[in-house]
């Protein structure tokens, strides 16, 4: 089976601190990764390099995805390609809507002579809107200037509905969630993935198993001083909900 990204012997940091010391994973298409650890032992450094962060520089290793050298693509290429990262604090754009922003990286992901046509786009946006419990004037506001913690958290995965990536990267997306968001966040996660799991894999970077009520992974990673210790099954996160890190 081809891999749908392959990072081996990933060395990488910022301001001259490395942070990624050696980290190797392996995903299919059809699995679910969920990454733990301490803070600051490199997870969400994983996701922004293999998002192309330029603030993170790669010292030594490589990252392919679907057979390609994703360290060679630009932030845009790779979004283009199906990598898509729902960010841990979303950016808020003052003076760009929600559906101009939608349209516009829609139809760059399309040929230039085949855009999005307005009845199709306007049908997928009041279907999600209605799943995702987003408010009426969705559509007009700005990207996330306004929105509450759970609003930007679900704003990520409308833009993620949308724009149907192969590779989906979820940062803390449960972090500021509460209970009822937690239960739309989780369940639109899972009916994305099951609609398109034969060509998706999906990674979660989160701190608690709470998600996982609702997405269920095939394997969880535990990450420590900038390497995979440890790698299980869901009970895995379960178990270090009780006994913490120290014990890894």
């Amino acid at each position: 089976m081809k891999k749908l990204l392959q990072v081996s012997n990933l060395h990488a940091g910022v301001e001259n601190k490395e942070i990624l010391k050696g980290l190797n994973l392996e995903i299919n298409p059809g699995e679910i990764h969920v990454i733990m650890g301490p803070n600051g032992t490199g997870k969400s450094t994983l996701s922004s390099v293999i998002m192309g962060d330029p603030s993170y520089t790669v010292t030594k290793g490589t990252i392919s995805y679907n057979e390609k050298d994703l360290l060679e693509m630009s932030v845009d290429e790779r979004a283009r390609e199906g990598v898509f990262l729902a960010m841990q604090y979303p950016s808020e754009l003052s003076g760009v809507n929600n559906l101009q922003f939608l349209k516009t990286a829609i139809n760059a992901k399309r040929e230039e002579n085949d855009p999005i046509k307005l009845l199709d786009f306007y049908k997928q946006i009041t279907k999600t809107k209605e799943k995702l419990k987003m408010k009426e004037d969705y559509a007009e506001r700005f990207v996330n200037v306004g929105f509450s913690g759970g609003e930007k958290k679900r704003n990520e995965i409308f833009q993620m509905i949308l724009l149907e990536p192969k590779l989906i990267i979820l940062d803390e997306i449960d972090s500021g969630l509460d209970i009822d968001a937690i239960k739309i966040v989780g369940e639109n996660i899972m009916e994305y993935y099951m609609e398109h799991k034969e060509e998706t894999g999906i990674i979660i970077i989160t701190h608690y198993p709470r998600l996982l009520e609702y997405i269920k992974p095939d394997f969880v990673h535990i990450i420590k001083e900038g390497v995979i210790v440890k790698t299980g099954d869901a009970s895995l996160a379960m178990h270090l909900e009780e006994t913490g890190y120290d014990e890894i």
